[in-house]
């Protein structure tokens, strides 16, 4: 398989090009050449476990470019027991009529580790063939940063940089990801947004001598192997309900991103019968208002309970946009180049109507996010996290729209991350924070280690240099006197946390 750009000026990158290159030299997303046709074969899949899925849609993607064993061997590390909780890897429980799909038994408690203890295998096997070495260069609105740390964590030949909003990310997901203290992680809280994190890492990408000179590389869902890996979460649902392959499938997907839902996309695309896919947002609904009227207008990030989805522009999107418009690179690079100096996007009434087809889209407010947990938790004594809980308000918003719920239609709600990642909005709901499960409870009080830094493209550029380690694998930027600095503003930061999440 080969890939090229959204926006046409790069074609004919292997897959473990794309793998490395993350953002396309001109700007554009890493998409294949074809969305492989499994509609006669998927069937064939439908008694495996997670790991061998994961394997047999890896192999569509990948070719040859990795051995069957090698491949296959990837699988299983990084859907072996000593990763996740369930022997199920993603099980999905019935919660009164609903479904919930339950993606956080990893390491961090969160989705995302789906993907990053698979991609962070992915990189360290294409290293240690190569002989290369990689910096990983991140921003996350709270999950993805810690999923990418555990799963590149102490990984030879990686330097792994993470930037989050500071004070935009719960207590938790902060502690997770600056209580990593292996040489090679590095942590940034950027005075800013989540969009103002993504951007300085799309900066740093789009300076190619900068981006070749410290060989960057991307774990966020820019890569399109993160997409790769979720797409077996869709599968492997649909076998557990239908193991005859003979009913039809819908999901709500929780999303700020657009990676997790365009991985259901891809998977219809593929041949799995997915009747629905659902774009669930909170009030930060640049994707719901895109279709409801086709307009994809940039506006100020709000502060939300659900903060993985605190997203002004969803980096992901572009890919569906390359879908929607025909493929026509040229035609999106300059709505691209228009969005970037306007903040404004808006496509034809035809094209409106197109994705209509594909997606059905809900915003839930901050009041509905918790009376969704409050009710959950009060009828059947289940605690959603408050993303998931946007996911179970959008079925019901769009539920009208949708086909019913019968023995041959199943609808499904992802769900994202454990509910004691963000035990303020739990607390709000219920009158009290959930119980931490033993991997977050055992990190408490943990030492921890990360820098406050401005959002500027500069700044974090000469971090990078002088934090990478030279030929002979010297470092120089953590002296103990600097130690000692970052400590006092850690504590102090998460004591804060701390206080709000108790309020």
């Amino acid at each position: 398989m080969l890939f090229r750009s959204t926006r046409g000026a790069f074609l004919d990158m292997t897959f473990e090009e794309a793998v490395f290159e993350g953002l396309a030299p001109d700007g554009g997303l890493l998409v294949p050449h074809f969305v492989p046709d499994v509609t006669t074969k998927y069937k064939e899949w439908k008694d495996l476990s997670f790991d061998a899925l994961a394997y047999e849609i890896a192999k569509l993607y990948v070719g040859d470019e990795i051995p069957e064993n090698d491949l296959r061997e990837l699988m299983r590390r990084s859907y072996s027991a000593a990763h996740w909780t369930d022997k199920e890897v993603v099980p999905t429980k019935k919660i009164g009529d609903t479904y919930i799909m339950e993606i956080f038994h990893g390491p961090t408690f969160a989705f995302k580790d789906v993907a990053l203890q698979a991609l962070g295998n992915l990189f360290e096997y294409f290293l240690k063939r190569s002989g290369q070495r990689i910096t990983v260069v991140g921003a996350t609105s709270g999950d993805t940063g810690s999923a990418a740390i555990y799963g590149l964590r102490n990984k030879k030949g990686v330097e792994c940089f993470i930037l989050f909003p500071e004070g935009r990310v719960s207590p938790i997901q902060q502690l997770q990801m600056t209580s990593v203290l292996d040489n090679n992680v590095h942590c940034v809280a950027v005075q800013g947004t989540f969009d103002d994190c993504q951007d300085i890492v799309k900066a740093l990408f789009r300076d190619l001598k900068f981006k070749k000179t410290y060989s960057l590389g991307a774990v966020n869902s820019i890569n399109f192997a993160r997409i790769m890996f979720q797409i077996t979460y869709y599968f492997y649902t649909y076998f557990k309900f239908f193991p005859n392959c003979d009913g039809e499938m819908s999901f709500s997907v929780p999303t700020g991103n657009f990676g997790d839902v365009l991985a259901g996309y891809y998977a219809k695309r593929m041949g799995l019968p997915v009747k629905h896919l659902v774009v669930a947002t909170n009030s930060n609904d640049i994707l719901a208002r895109f279709f409801k009227d086709g307009n994809y207008d940039k506006y100020p990030v709000l502060q939300t309970f659900s903060p993985s989805m605190d997203i002004g522009i969803s980096s992901n999107f572009e890919r569906y946009l390359f879908y929607l418009f025909g493929e026509d690179s040229k035609k999106l690079a300059a709505m691209m180049t228009q969005f970037n100096e306007t903040g404004r996007l808006a496509c034809s009434p035809e094209q409106l109507d197109v994705a209509r087809k594909d997606f059905l889209s809900a915003c839930c407010s901050e009041q509905d996010t918790i009376e969704y947990i409050a009710r959950f938790h009060k009828e059947y004594g289940y605690i959603l996290d408050p993303h998931t809980a946007c996911g179970v308000a959008a079925v019901d918003q769009c539920r009208s729209q949708m086909a019913p719920e019968s023995a041959k239609h199943k609808i499904i709600v992802l769900g994202t991350a454990h509910p004691a990642k963000f035990s303020a909005a739990v607390a709000k709901a219920i009158g009290s924070p959930p119980e931490l499960p033993k991997g977050l409870a055992d990190m408490q009080g943990a030492e921890v280690r990360f820098q406050v830094l401005p959002a500027k493209v500069q700044v974090i550029q000469e971090l990078i240099e002088r934090t990478v380690p030279d030929a002979t694998g010297a470092r120089n930027v953590y002296g103990a006197k600097h130690y000692g600095f970052l400590l006092t503003v850690a504590a102090a930061s998460f004591a804060v946390g701390l206080a709000f999440s108790k309020k």
